[in-house]
């Protein structure tokens, strides 16, 4: 069953539809390798060409014979002459199947390769906007040194970027076809074939099969969806836990224009990181499944079918999740609100002690050893948190920190832009230049 989120181009790429259009094209595409070879005639190809498939009389042929592709020959020529006799000449139904789900993984990567590409617009255009609007840097959930929240995005966008090149390597591993016969060997068609097929159908042919296309590039294309996964639930975790209430830094869109969305059936006042949650929620599933793709890579002798039920699942859900949530993460980058002023506030709330290592790198320059300033600033900071005094007033009271930096010294020290100085740079670095 499609999940209700489904968008629909994705969701059609996985379809009963969409996956018989592609058996049909490969099944008549074989047939023009024949005909290349001299096997079908031109008459009896151009009766090919108009082959048409039924699911009605597929639905009634499996109801007899439980098999796929028995069902789908048969629904195929059911209303052809004797030139039905070539749909499927030579070849084992994984030939079929393989080559179809190949050219479905690289329908939708081509997505996703899309949906990246507009989160990292998204991320863009807001790590611009917020390169100078700074905020609190948090290391084990405690206040850090100060940054600015177009850091954040731009740390996000450099990471998408990697999975833009991940894409772009998987692509040509998951775009190959296999017609090779029942074990790889091409008995009952020479491998001709094959690579006319691949040509039509715009694949490269796998260097060696046995009955099916090896697991690992199927592996691949799980696990570098929830590699994807991975960096939308981070990116989510982020913003649901700035928009706590007592941090209250970043909101999520809530609702559309005209209506207003409800958090709980019964706290009028709540605004939940619902979106976000959702992410993080998918995310898992993707990450799961990458498990179940990893376990179909080893089958028994040539092959078993102990992948193909995992498959029917993990492949399209996989996909489908992945798509729904890059577009969900782009909507919340993009419409989320930034509270710059609540993000000063919380910087600030600390009473200066963010400035302690500057300080302490003050006193080593000044001669001081770096274990001497450090237990002197670090028993500074523990007792203005302890008192509620700021790190300033605390300082002054110091005899070594008096001794070694003068109060017009320590005043130039509590600047918030020393933090930020290379921003530019980093930005740079990243790709987001001006």
């Amino acid at each position: 069953m499609i999940p209700r989120y489904t968008r629909p181009e994705m969701g059609h790429i996985w379809s009963d539809d969409y996956q018989f259009d592609l058996w049909l094209k490969i099944e008549v595409a074989a047939c023009e390798a024949w005909a290349e070879s001299g096997a079908i005639n031109e008459s009896e190809m151009a009766a090919i060409r108009r082959a048409t498939f039924s699911r009605e009389e597929y639905d009634k042929q499996f109801d007899a014979t439980k098999h796929d592709i028995v069902s789908f020959t048969r629904a195929v020529t059911a209303n052809m002459g004797p030139e039905g006799r070539w749909i499927h000449h030579g070849l084992t139904s994984n030939d079929v199947k393989d080559t179809a789900l190949s050219m479905q993984m690289r329908a939708a990567t081509a997505l996703i390769e899309r949906d990246v590409a507009a989160l990292l617009d998204a991320l863009r255009t807001r790590a611009i906007e917020h390169k100078q609007t700074m905020c609190i840097g948090r290391s084990h959930g405690m206040h850090a040194e100060p940054m600015t929240f177009g850091m954040k995005l731009a740390l996000w966008y450099c990471e998408m970027q990697r999975h833009i090149d991940r894409l772009s390597e998987l692509k040509p591993r998951i775009a190959v076809g296999m017609l090779s016969g029942p074990v790889g060997t091409f008995a009952g068609l020479p491998p001709q074939i094959e690579e006319s097929v691949c040509r039509q159908l715009g694949l490269k042919p796998a260097s060696i099969t046995n009955q099916v296309i090896q697991r690992d590039r199927h592996a691949e294309f799980v696990l570098t969806l929830s590699l994807i996964a991975a960096t939308l639930e981070k990116i989510a975790t982020e913003i649901r836990n700035l928009q706590r209430t007592e941090v209250a830094e970043v909101q999520e869109p809530f609702g559309r224009p005209g209506f207003v969305s409800k958090g709980s059936s019964s706290m009028p006042h709540k605004r939940n990181p619902e979106l976000s949650e959702r992410i993080c929620g998918l995310a898992r599933v993707i990450r799961g499944n990458s498990v179940a793709a990893l376990e179909n890579v080893a089958l028994w002798h040539e092959r078993d079918i102990s992948h193909s039920s995992a498959e029917r699942v993990i492949l399209a859900d996989s996909a489908i999740a992945t798509d729904y949530i890059l577009d969900l993460t782009a909507r919340v980058i993009s419409g989320m609100t930034v509270d710059a002023a609540r993000m000063k506030h919380n910087m600030e709330s600390g009473g200066g002690i963010v400035f302690a290592p500057r300080v302490m790198l003050e006193l080593v320059e000044a001669g001081v050893d770096r274990n001497t300033a450090y237990d002197a600033v670090q028993a500074c900071a523990m007792e203005a948190l302890e008192s509620g005094d700021s790190l300033r007033e605390v300082l002054a009271m110091n005899d070594l920190i008096s001794q070694h930096i003068t109060q017009a010294k320590l005043d130039e020290v509590f600047d918030y832009g020393y933090f930020i100085q290379h921003v530019d740079h980093i930005f740079e670095r990243a790709g987001l230049g001006d």
